[in-house]
């Protein structure tokens, strides 16, 4: 049950930010070092490792006098060092992210060193054991200095490809944001103009449109993220509202969801410019208006978006130099979020332009879909019993 508002009184909703948001193209904490714990970062550890022993063995023994089992006895050491170091360093990293460089530097190569002389301190001490020999003080030291000469430098490189990867995020955000940021000075002196001349006719409805431009406003100037489909929706409606208002019954809008989508996540801002387009260079240029029809479903693993719009028989170039400005935004934003996974094709189609959009679901969504489509196949296949 929803209370009439009161005239004259307008709510704002203040957004805050979401530290914890995953989905922002720009995180508060940068990491200090690449996510070691991932299977492909163990990959590449442990083929480095393989390399060294590799390299060792051939700087002791030479080609011609390669000794195999010398080589097993290496790796297994070289990888006893590396794969607890990699352990640790993953435990450390949310903490290193949150030190000074110079800190996490520190911190992190003691943390190396340890497990180094850890590990070579076994080795030497077992060694002796069996050999019934005293512990080679002199062996130990040699074989810490070569182990935190080689972990300086894989840690280096370890440190200089995060950083690569920080500034390409940092750089893929700024261009996110600013690619997000651009809304038409048009639309915002048309709905002004709209405004004027509502407030003393009927303040009710100026009220709402005030509020709807808050809310188009705020989700504009908001931090680039991904954000789920009813919420999108929701705003691409309430622009249409805004809009409805200015060319009245001329603008007609039909919207086909699919049951089961709302969740499914997707670029903010995303429909907005789309229908932006349609109304300017469509509707808006019709007499009659006409219908907009926007059709969201998913289809072999992707979220199908199409978006038909009436045409004029003849459009104005400067019209479709704007479209062509807008559509390109929009495929370079698809791109900085998506790669090359995704679909996205306009163009004119007899007396109407469609838009159609691509966009690959993630695993947890696809199987969340899956999931529903089967329950809800299930219910109705009781039903019909």
């Amino acid at each position: 049950m929803s209370f009439p508002r009161p005239p004259g009184i307008i709510s704002q909703k203040i957004r805050k930010p979401d530290v914890n948001d995953k989905d922002s193209a720009i995180s508060n904490t940068l990491p200090f070092l690449p996510d070691l714990c991932s299977a492909t970062a163990l990959v590449a550890l442990v083929l480095m490792g393989e390399l060294l022993a590799l390299v060792l063995v051939l700087a002791l023994d030479g080609l011609r006098e390669f000794n195999w089992q010398r080589l097993g006895l290496v790796s297994l050491l070289v990888q006893w060092v590396i794969l607890p170091s990699a352990a640790v360093l993953c435990r450390l990293r949310p903490y290193l992210s949150r030190l000074s460089h110079k800190r996490a530097v520190g911190l992190s190569f003691t943390a190396v060193l340890a497990v180094l002389g850890a590990v070579m301190a076994i080795q030497r001490a077992l060694r002796a054991h069996l050999l019934q020999a005293g512990f080679d003080w002199w062996g130990f030291a040699g074989d810490c200095l070569l182990g935190a000469i080689c972990a300086g430098v894989v840690l280096r490189y370890a440190y200089l490809q995060q950083q690569l990867v920080n500034q390409q995020q940092a750089e893929l955000g700024a261009r996110i944001a600013a690619l997000q940021s651009r809304i038409r000075p048009h639309f915002l002196f048309n709905s002004m103009n709209s405004l004027a001349s509502l407030i003393a006719v009927d303040p009710d409805r100026a009220e709402r449109l005030v509020e709807d431009l808050c809310t188009l406003f705020r989700a504009s100037l908001a931090e680039s993220r991904l954000v789920p489909l009813q919420q999108e929706v929701t705003l691409a409606r309430r622009y249409l509202e805004i809009e409805a208002l200015r060319l009245g019954g001329r603008l007609r809008q039909q919207w086909q969801l699919e049951a089961g989508l709302e969740g499914i996540q997707l670029p903010s801002l995303l429909l907005q410019p789309l229908l932006e387009n349609a109304v300017l260079h469509g509707v808006a240029q019709l007499r009659k208006g006409g219908e907009i029809t926007v059709q969201c479903r998913a289809r072999d693993g992707a979220l199908s978006i199409t978006i038909v719009n009436p045409l004029p028989q003849e459009t104005v170039r400067l019209c479709r130099e704007s479209n062509g400005m807008a559509m390109e935004n929009i495929r370079q934003r698809l791109a900085a979020y998506y790669g090359d996974r995704f679909r996205f094709t306009a163009g004119r189609e007899n007396d109407h332009y469609r838009v159609v959009l691509q966009l690959p679901l993630l695993p947890r969504e696809s199987a969340q879909r899956g999931t529903e489509v089967a329950m809800k196949s299930k219910r109705h296949t009781e039903v019909t019993q």
